[in-house]
């Protein structure tokens, strides 16, 4: 009797736990007072239960009642992280994410109408029935106050700008070094592009908004070529100093007449910076032969 009486207490602790428990409808889940039907599928009691404000990592689905499958985080192909905020409604994910801790793992069902409209702020897509529910698989996997995330965030950020300063620098050595090797005489312009024109045109200006048609070559400072017009059976076209193209050719290329032909040495600012492009590695500085071959006025 002592025994029943033991068994009895603790079921009686998870009710209070997680709230005053109802009949459900669902097999498996329980239901709270708010409506919300819960299935606790994996339990870490020695964590704090999550709290508003906290910014929690987890993978998550969703799908309907009978199980087709409306949304895949791990198909995001990134963390996926949510700041847990007031409720929205009585019965919604809030509630089931502070039943949770961190490694916890659980089961919802909830009104599909009052997700999509109030959650999500969206309205209810066609294939979810009016007045039907859906069913909630998620994980958690990292939990934090958002002062922990912040941190965390100001953290990441001030690494990156750490790493690329150090580019910058080893960047400006090498344009240096670049330059004096191959005795290059002209002046960087104000960000920083180095305009070597090796034959005059006579034809029309470029001006901004003109299609123009190019030949180049694109080569690394060590002179491997990364890409080039001759792989084009027709020299390339396209709107100059309308951001078409990197920066650096926008700028270099406006004002320049047809015929001329130019080595730019353009800094990586002014190409592709700290994102790596193809064969492009972040923060490269870029060398192109160009020939301005056509011009047409305007980009019409």
């Amino acid at each position: 009797m002592k025994k029943m009486r033991l068994i009895l207490g603790t079921v009686a602790c998870v009710a209070l736990l997680f709230g005053a428990c109802k009949n459900s409808k669902y097999e498996g889940y329980e239901q709270s007072e708010n409506g919300l039907y819960y299935k606790m599928i994996s339990v870490n009691g020695s964590k704090p239960k999550i709290k508003q404000g906290d910014v929690i990592t987890l993978s998550l689905n969703y799908t309907t009642i009978k199980d087709s499958l409306l949304f895949e985080s791990t198909k995001l192909g990134r963390p996926f992280m949510i700041k847990v905020d007031k409720s929205e409604f009585k019965g919604d994910l809030t509630e089931g994410f502070k039943m949770l801790s961190e490694g916890d793992s659980a089961s919802f069902i909830l009104s599909a109408d009052s997700f999509f409209v109030k959650t999500a702020k969206r309205e209810l897509p066609k294939e979810i029935v009016k007045g039907s529910y859906i069913k909630f698989y998620l994980k958690i996997i990292k939990v934090e106050t958002e002062e922990q995330f912040k941190s965390a965030q100001q953290k990441v950020q001030d690494q990156q700008m750490k790493a690329s300063e150090a580019s910058k620098s080893i960047e400006d050595s090498l344009i240096t070094k670049f330059v004096k090797e191959k005795n290059i005489t002209a002046k960087p312009n104000a960000s920083g592009i180095y305009i070597t024109e090796t034959k005059k045109g006579s034809g029309a200006i470029v001006s901004k908004g003109d299609t123009i048609e190019v030949k180049y070559t694109g080569k690394f400072l060590d002179g491997k070529v990364f890409d080039s017009s001759d792989n084009s059976p027709v020299p390339v076209k396209f709107a100059i100093g309308v951001g078409m193209v990197i920066a650096g050719w926008d700028e270099a290329i406006v004002g320049m007449k047809t015929g001329t032909k130019a080595t730019l040495l353009i800094p990586s600012a002014k190409a592709y910076g700290g994102m790596s492009t193809g064969p492009i590695p972040a923060y490269s500085p870029l060398v192109f032969d160009i020939e301005i071959v056509g011009l047409k006025k305007g980009n019409k």
